[in-house]
């Protein structure tokens, strides 16, 4: 808990500056600055990984014309400047041919750098969802924070913070379809359910016969509870729950069997609410 209120209370000082910055174009160090393109390195904890030419086209285009409304954020180091934020305004001017850009200066360490490029992409919307998850999961790592805490800091629910993190339980080649468009949220939410192999036969599937998220759903039932050739009325002594320990196993639950019985243990009221999102 006290990790929490380290990171609320850092990156709150940090976004307080810049947004005053933004505000008062008079940050600590000065006000806003003309700085050399070529002096300015990127920011090697940005989450940001693919950036569309289309829109950063469009952004250049209007940086031609108008100029540029926002200045970026930077942190000075040895040989010149550190990107904070503002990567697709930088990228734009570069496309446009821009020798100088306006920029911000400000003095954060390394930790608050890296979590104003999480924060700041994650509030702008500015990363594909599996991005999102990489950014989620890497505030939760680095401050061991609940959802319901990373939810409280970052303006987002719960349970879309705690339904994106499961995408990252998708196989590369599901992670990569998703990012592409080739399958969307809802077949990647059904596809979870599947091992790595028979999710790449069900991608396959996806793609090439342009299933909805009805068809494979119901595909996906009968991958995971195959028809037996016992009759109805065989009786058996204990149900098979080896999947669905497997799946609870993956997701973080312990859990224990008993003939027909099947017990979850929760090591605490978060894990409790996050088994609820993912029943909802």
């Amino acid at each position: 808990m006290a990790k929490a209120s380290a990171l609320g209370r850092g990156l709150g000082a940090l976004l307080s500056e810049i947004e005053e910055a933004y505000d008062n174009e008079l940050p600590k160090k000065g006000g806003v600055e003309e700085i050399p393109v070529a002096k300015i390195r990127p920011n090697p904890y940005q989450p940001r990984k693919h950036f569309d030419p289309e829109s950063l086209a469009e952004l250049s285009e209007s940086i031609r014309t108008h100029g540029l409304l926002q200045p970026i954020v930077v942190k000075e180091d040895l040989d010149g400047y550190i990107l904070i934020a503002g990567e697709r305004r930088l990228r734009a001017s570069k496309l446009a041919k821009n020798k100088t850009i306006k920029a911000i200066v400000v003095s954060v360490s390394d930790e608050q750098m890296r979590q104003q490029a999480l924060i700041e992409n994650i509030q702008r919307d500015e990363l594909n969802v599996i991005e999102l998850a990489q950014a989620y999961q890497e505030l939760i790592d680095i401050h061991e924070l609940t959802h319901e805490q990373l939810s409280q800091t970052v303006h987002k629910s719960r349970a879309q913070i705690t339904n994106t993190l499961r995408l990252l339980q998708l196989s590369e080649k599901g992670r990569k379809a998703l990012i592409d468009g080739k399958i969307s949220a809802g077949h990647a939410k059904v596809i979870l359910a599947l091992d790595p192999k028979e999710q790449s036969m069900m991608i396959d599937s996806v793609i090439g016969q342009k299933l909805s998220v009805r068809d494979v759903e119901s595909m996906v039932k009968k991958i995971k509870l195959p028809s037996t050739s016992t009759s109805a009325s065989t009786e058996v002594d204990t149900l098979d729950f080896d999947a669905l320990k497997k799946r609870l196993s993956a997701l973080g639950y312990k859990s224990g069997t008993k003939g027909y019985k099947l017990t979850i243990e929760f090591d605490d009221n978060g894990q409790i609410e996050s088994f609820l999102d993912l029943l909802s």
